[in-house]
């Protein structure tokens, strides 16, 4: 056990900065856009199945694992394992965890920069005019120099709140980006609620027609639940480990999962609106989750939307701290293995870490148009450049199998007395049964066929 561990100033704390690190682009971004193309009712409704039976249990699982242990997500399975051989086993559990927190910070801080340089010219086109032929993405995306200076702008914000430890930075970053987060969504929401398509997008969204609902639909309900949830990278195990004793896993973890649904939906509210109010919008939606976000979004604000002039820079002040919520979690997942496992400092360990993750995500900045090396570069089929590569890497492989790993870890090697004393419950206790059962039996079988339906080719990033 870790002597003299941080913890959270209390459950709000804990619960705003998990919900935090599973508030971010998957909501924005991602799970509008694959709802969408799933034909929105019927994949809602098996999405918010797979959150609440998957998402849930498994979550519980990662952050006991930290609360029991009190030490990061590599020696925390190391320590719970008995240490030696097999602790050594099992702590590769971890090592998958962390590898995929910073495989995705490095290239989460490009798409994050990119909500900078959106902000900046909707902050100009507000104070002007809208021109549309300034928004050359394509040309954007070619200026190396300029793609990395805004990931080295986000990594820097990110480093100095994780820098500052979890009481002074993380906690108190996140209690005050979350509030406005749910601000600016809601203010979105109305706004778009007042637009001719609200009726349809509602119908759209929430009444399930499965008839409608593509036979790969609920593996991507799945993986999309998993990923939306920051499971299987680290980051709820070493949130985990600052959890008091006090505290109860199960409401935490509920409330962090009620959170990030709630965003999530209210996103898809807000984009199917758009999409069915605005003429010939629903036949470009295909194709590009950047390009809705980046090009197609800001030239509606300011041509279709009412009050775009101040909806848009509100618009990517939301992307920003969806991202940065998101980024200090990650950091903090390699962050807290160097100070638990080597012994150092918060500042050098924030520090050391960043830098590490930087270097991966200048390769990345530079992949995605600026260098033709990286930019063509291909070891999955059809997923050219480096950018690419992590994004399907991570997606695909190691965030279900390091979520399979704690599953099994929790729900067949820690032992029943650990898990009772952690969750407060007794032997007898039906919830108790009903969780074990999910991380024993219902849960590894569906990461693994989440597992066997990428080994046919599927793809989920």
């Amino acid at each position: 056990m870790a002597m003299g561990r941080a913890h959270w100033g209390s459950r709000l704390g804990f619960v705003m900065a998990a919900a935090g690190s599973a508030v971010g682009l998957g909501n924005l971004w991602k799970f509008p856009y694959i709802t969408w193309e799933n034909n929105g009712g019927a994949f809602v409704l098996v999405y918010l199945a797979a959150v609440f039976v998957l998402g849930l249990p498994i979550m519980i699982a990662e952050i006991l694992v930290g609360r029991r242990a009190q030490l990061s997500a590599v020696p925390a399975f190391e320590a719970l394992a008995g240490g030696g051989a097999r602790g050594r086993a099992w702590s590769s559990v971890g090592w998958i965890g962390v590898v995929a927190g910073a495989v995705i910070l490095s290239y989460y801080m490009v798409i994050a920069g990119w909500s900078l340089w959106s902000f900046h010219n909707c902050v100009v086109w507000s104070f002007t005019e809208y021109d549309a032929r300034s928004l050359d993405f394509d040309g954007f995306l070619k200026d190396g120099v300029l793609q990395v200076i805004l990931t080295a702008a986000f990594s820097l914000m990110t480093t100095a709140i994780v820098m500052r430890g979890i009481g002074g930075g993380i906690e108190r970053a996140t209690r005050i980006m979350m509030p406005v987060l749910a601000v600016i969504m809601l203010y979105l929401v109305g706004t778009a609620l007042t637009m001719d398509g609200r009726d349809a997008a509602l119908v759209k969204l929430f009444v399930p027609r499965f008839s409608e609902l593509p036979p790969q639909g609920v593996l991507l309900a799945v993986g999309q639940a998993f990923f939306s949830l920051s499971l299987g990278l680290g980051a709820m195990i070493a949130y985990g480990s600052y959890i008091s004793k006090q505290e109860s896993i199960v409401r935490s973890a509920l409330w962090v999962v009620i959170l990030d649904t709630l965003f999530a939906l209210l996103a898809a509210v807000a984009m199917f609106t758009i999409i069915f109010s605005v003429p010939g919008l629903q036949d470009r939606v295909s194709g590009s989750t950047v390009g809705m976000l980046f090009i197609t979004l800001p030239d509606l604000f300011y041509t279709q939307m009412p009050g775009g002039a101040v909806l848009a820079p509100l618009f990517f002040v939301l992307v920003a701290f969806a991202a940065l919520s998101s980024t200090i979690s990650l950091g903090e997942v390699v962050t807290s293995l160097m100070i638990d496992r080597r012994g150092w400092s918060r500042r050098k360990a924030a520090v050391v870490c960043s830098c590490a993750v930087f270097a991966g995500s200048v390769l990345a900045a530079l992949s995605v148009g600026a260098v033709e090396p990286l930019s063509t570069m291909e070891i999955f089929p059809g997923k050219a450049g480096l950018f690419s590569t992590l994004d399907h890497l991570a997606a695909n492989y190691l965030l279900p199998i390091g979520g399979l790993g704690t599953t099994v870890f929790v729900g067949w090697f820690l032992g029943r007395p650990a898990l009772l004393e952690e969750l407060g419950l007794k032997r007898g206790t039906p919830a108790f049964f009903v969780l074990l059962w999910i991380l024993r039996v219902v849960a590894p079988l569906a990461i693994l066929a989440l597992l066997t339906a990428v080994l046919a080719g599927w793809d989920f990033s």
